[in-house]
């Protein structure tokens, strides 16, 4: 497949996965807010009997929610049910770890300074982290949590300890950031598709038989509707998290890793109980500033480790000499004409072909190649620690031009 074919192909999967997202996101934020903030009635005599209720304001009308099991009321002739939404966000997101990382390249996977690990064992790693994520959980959520939820809740965090640990040992930084995501997204699809939708099937069967739905069948069902809740904002951070090289490239990506999870569950929580305790303004300030100080204080604990050791920023270095190790290391895809085209073009439309192009990106250079070591991307290049402490004295010493004339 041409550059062009791949590279259409990744902005329309991207597009679906978005849209896709946001619908499935926005409904599972609308429903267990409902359950959260439903209304118990008090002397009502109706059949069915509501579980709850709620008046709702929106665009320009007023709507009322009512939540029952029936109770041997017939069927209505027409329900809504929302599952498509997060069908197709797993199955584009599927495609594009596909198109992105697994089939073409464009994203790098294995990193020979990481592990020495082939693209073929790369694929199995990311793929496998995935899978032992989701056996993981169905393990605990279905014969663990249902006699000991503490202990499932417990099993479950370790477990994903473990994986987080694990795949930024084996991958890159990025990948294995990505694959955390796309492991808790599988978990999030995989409910809906093996217990939420099930679960009300049988509701659906139960009712259209002549009987009231199962109060069991329907806990089930919400169980692991509220775990997809507070697994949202943890998926929405690592997928962004791969335009954030300091994070993703640190020595300690794992923690950092956690942090944006344990972050991003908790804002959801208080999110979720906002309604029900006149605190929440404060709580929810201390968590975001928490996560904040947490990721502040772990991003301080030393550069990634480097085999060449404190480099002596005082040795003169011409620009020239940056230069050269720039032309060999990164001019392949960073130029209005790439030689290697695994992504189309000039990733994020940075080129160094001029020299005012690259003093112009002196100070990304030193973040993305000496600092956090994420360029090139798994080290595609093989640029050596020699060649990256050359690149930080440059920028140093002030990133400066060799009297404006310097040859190629």
């Amino acid at each position: 497949m041409n550059a062009i074919a791949v590279e259409l192909l990744d902005l329309v999967a991207r597009w679906i996965h978005v849209i896709a997202g946001i619908m499935w996101i926005g409904n599972s934020l609308l429903y267990n807010w409902l359950d959260r903030s439903l209304e118990q009635p008090t002397g009502s005599t109706r059949t069915p009997k509501p579980i709850g209720t709620i008046w709702l304001l929106h665009s320009g009308g007023f709507y009322y929610v009512e939540k029952t099991l029936l109770d041997g009321a017939p069927l209505p002739g027409r329900l809504h049910w929302f599952r498509w939404q997060a069908y197709t966000t797993w199955l584009s997101g599927a495609a594009l770890l596909i198109v992105v990382y697994y089939a073409t390249g464009r994203a790098v996977l294995e990193d020979a300074t990481v592990a020495a690990l082939s693209h073929t064992q790369a694929v199995w790693v990311g793929i496998g982290s995935i899978l032992c994520g989701l056996t993981l959980y169905e393990l605990m959520q279905r014969f663990v949590a249902p006699r000991a939820p503490r202990i499932a809740t417990a099993g479950w965090l370790l477990g994903l300890t473990a994986i987080a640990i694990a795949l930024t040992q084996l991958l890159t930084g990025r990948a294995a950031f990505l694959h955390v995501g796309a492991m808790l997204g599988t978990i999030m699809a995989a409910n809906v598709a093996h217990t939420i939708v099930p679960s009300q099937r049988k509701l659906v069967a139960e009712v259209g038989g002549g009987h009231g739905g199962d109060p069991a069948v329907s806990a089930r069902a919400k169980r692991v509707s509220v775990h997809n809740n507070y697994f949202t904002f943890p998926v929405i951070v690592l997928m962004v998290s791969s335009h954030f090289a300091p994070v993703y490239g640190h020595h300690l990506s794992w923690l950092l890793l956690l942090v944006l999870i344990a972050g991003g569950a908790g804002v959801r929580h208080v999110l979720n109980i906002r309604f029900s305790w006149a605190s929440w303004k404060p709580a929810l300030a201390a968590t975001i500033i928490a996560t904040i100080v947490l990721l502040y204080g772990i991003l301080q604990v030393g550069p990634v480790a480097t085999s060449a050791g404190a480099v002596d920023l005082t040795v003169p270095v011409t620009f020239a000499d940056a230069r050269h190790v720039i032309d060999r290391r990164c001019g392949v895809c960073h130029s209005a004409h790439p030689s290697d085209l695994s992504y189309g073009g000039a990733p994020v439309g940075v080129k160094f072909d001029t020299p005012q192009e690259i003093v112009a990106m002196s100070a990304r250079i030193q973040v993305r190649a000496v600092a956090t070591r994420t360029m090139p991307i798994g080290n595609k290049t093989m640029i050596t620690d020699d060649e990256r402490a050359v690149l930080a004295r440059w920028i140093a010493q002030g990133a400066k031009l060799d009297g404006g004339q310097l040859p190629r």
